[in-house]
């Protein structure tokens, strides 16, 4: 006799982690970031990438942007065969690119997103104009588990400098009012010592997460893995907070171990495999 189809055993899969970005050449960022921390972090990656960068340690040399379609049909194909438990979103530079990604999130109920809206270069310069940021805070923002921006990227959505440690907690509320159901506002470029982070959530919760500033020239890259590593925790099981806990332990282990390590001439990359994980076999 045939078991019953309601008593049959869950099958046994991976935990199912997308990235949506652009690809560094170079290794340190983007797609190639997210890989990298979705192996370690014993995760399935898989991508759909944005844009095609030329670029090393020492910066970007050219960018060419994926046609729509093409970025609908990677979409597509891995959701519709493989499917998705989490996904990071990276750089998206046109409104169109925007909204495509929005109808796919609908399109295979996509639950746990994670943004990290790239907006800035390291260099200071604008990677995604005015009117693609007004799509995405509209459209994009009130889909998303958690909004990672920066303190340049925050700036430019709040419109006003944020200018000390004793700023985040308000500036991580008014970034809410825009539509997240929650923040984490990243302090690392603020001067001093320790780095404070902290997490807001639209129903009230704070988390302020503090560490002692590590010493490095290879920090490219950071907000890819962070990203990265809260959609693989995201995809594990764990809550938002300890899913945030957890990326930013593990990114911080990444940074320090590379602190030392020459690669390239300029500022290099995290120690992504520092401390690799199996990868995880999931029920369901």
């Amino acid at each position: 006799m045939n078991p019953s189809p309601l008593n049959a055993p869950a099958l046994a899969r991976y935990a199912r982690v997308l990235s949506i970005a652009g690809s560094d050449s170079g290794g340190g960022a983007g797609i190639q970031a997210d890989l990298k921390t979705f192996s370690a972090l014993g995760c399935y990656g898989m991508t759909a990438i944005t844009a095609i960068t030329a670029q090393n340690t020492l910066g970007v040399r050219a960018i060419h942007g994926i046609p729509v379609d093409m970025l609908r049909a990677q979409i597509d194909a891995v959701a519709e065969d493989i499917g998705v438990d989490a996904v990071k979103i990276g750089m998206l530079h046109t409104p169109d690119m925007v909204r495509v990604v929005v109808k796919a999130i609908a399109r295979h109920q996509m639950l746990q997103v994670v943004l990290d809206p790239v907006m800035v270069a390291t260099s200071g310069d604008r990677l995604m104009a005015q009117d693609t940021v007004e799509v995405l805070v509209q459209e994009l923002f009130p889909l998303s588990t958690v909004v990672t921006p920066n303190l340049d990227e925050a700036a430019l959505l709040l419109g006003r400098a944020i200018d000390g440690a004793d700023a985040l907690d308000e500036a991580a509320t008014a970034l809410l009012a825009l539509g997240a159901p929650a923040v984490l506002l990243k302090g690392g470029h603020l001067p001093g010592d320790t780095v404070t982070d902290v997490l807001a959530l639209a129903g009230g919760g704070r988390l302020r997460l503090q560490s002692p500033r590590i010493a490095t020239h290879n920090g490219h890259g950071t907000g890819c893995t962070l990203s990265s590593a809260i959609a693989c925790h995201l995809a594990l099981g764990l809550p938002l907070p300890q899913a945030v806990e957890q990326a930013r332990s593990y990114i911080l282990g990444a940074i320090a171990a590379g602190a030392d390590v020459r690669t390239g001439q300029g500022h290099g990359p995290l120690n992504h495999g520092y401390a690799p994980l199996a990868q995880r076999v999931v029920r369901g």
